[in-house]
């Protein structure tokens, strides 16, 4: 294993923003390559705690000279959002600068050619020089990871409409409950800044049969624990193994994926209608009916009026709910994966 630590500047004098960067396997290694990262979101950290479990696996499978193509690790992404902690709460999603989210306007090349990206002495925001130097960490990579969490929910993933149902393995080895099939643009997010060299692909291209684009949803922000962490390390190592990056005979192919796959737009995004304490009547798993009670937003206790109604626009699976339980008007409450196209369906990402 290669470690070496990126450096980026701050915005003021005296500062700067490292992260480490783990490499495993010669460059010129031709097997399929991988790239992995953690906690793009620097309040994510599932994914972080995977890696844990994962790297030693890969240390081991360099050793025996079991690694058939070059793997990239990079456990903390974005020491920007690590380090914002406001009042005591970590707020690792938006960049207190700009207010934009971390996994929002990443640059979207034509080719895996990265050279006219700007360097870290180009006069730009640090967390602009941050997403240019991670497209140029991952871009050459056939399998490039994203791991990410929800809020509460189940374990998911985005996957790009031309990389299914080629990902199923992933599904499959990872145990996830649902895929979102996207189609178009996700907002600059990572995972789209990863496809746009591909996007030129006829869809009959070979190609896609062996890229892996994704970014990977490990359930809630508190789903951090040895069990699951281990658990999503195995799905990893399962996958890198599927897809001939390590060469392992104990590992079984993987079986046939048996979650849901639906299309983003069938994504019903539930908002509350006005703000005050959440009373939740459902849990990510539930199904339920068009008309169901999902919650109820309590602005006046006890009073006549005073719980507000929010029920299921649609039949389908509660896919994730918000972990606080005081909300404002028009803020996101849940995901609901219906049967069908969401009336309110908009191009681009689900959420800010």
């Amino acid at each position: 294993m290669q470690s070496s630590v990126e450096v980026l500047r701050g915005d003021v004098p005296g500062t700067e923003y490292r992260f480490k960067v783990l490499r495993f396997g010669p460059a010129d290694i031709a097997g399929p390559s991988a790239y992995l990262q953690a906690a793009l979101h620097g309040d994510e950290l599932p994914g972080v705690a995977a890696l844990h479990y994962l790297i030693p696996r890969l240390k081991l499978a360099e050793r025996e000279g079991r690694l058939a193509g070059r793997v990239t690790v990079v456990p903390f992404a974005n020491p920007i959002g690590s380090g914002q902690v406001f009042f005591g709460e970590h707020l690792g999603r938006f960049a207190f600068g700009s207010r934009t989210n971390f996994n929002r306007d990443f640059p979207l090349l034509p080719s895996d050619d990265t050279s006219g990206l700007p360097g870290d002495e180009a006069p730009l925001p640090v967390e602009k020089r941050l997403k240019a130097r991670l497209v140029k960490l991952a871009l050459g990579h056939d399998l490039v990871l994203d791991l990410h969490c929800d809020s509460e929910g189940l374990s998911y993933l985005y996957i790009p409409k031309p990389l299914w149902p080629h990902m199923a393995d992933l599904a499959s080895c990872l145990g996830s409950e649902a895929v979102l099939v996207w189609d178009g643009g996700s907002d600059g997010a990572f995972e789209e800044a990863a496809l746009s060299p591909l996007v030129s692909l006829p869809q009959d291209s070979p190609e896609w049969a062996r890229r892996a684009v994704t970014t990977v949803e490990f359930r809630g922000q508190v789903d951090v624990a040895p069990e699951t962490a281990e658990a999503d390390a195995d799905g990893l190592y399962r996958f890198l193994v599927a897809r001939g990056t390590i060469v392992d005979a104990a590992v079984a192919p993987p079986a046939p994926y048996a979650g849901l796959a639906v299309p983003l737009e069938n994504v019903e995004m539930t908002y509350a209608p006005t703000g005050g304490a959440i009373l939740y009547h459902v849990r990510p798993g539930d199904r339920v009916r068009a008309g169901d009670l999902l919650c109820e937003i309590l602005t006046a206790p006890g009073e006549p009026g005073g719980a507000h109604e929010v029920r299921a626009a649609q039949d389908g699976l509660i896919l994730t709910r918000r972990s606080h339980r005081m909300t404002t008007p028009g803020d996101d409450l849940l995901k609901l994966l219906g049967t069908r196209r969401s009336t309110t369906a908009k191009p681009g990402a689900l959420e800010s």
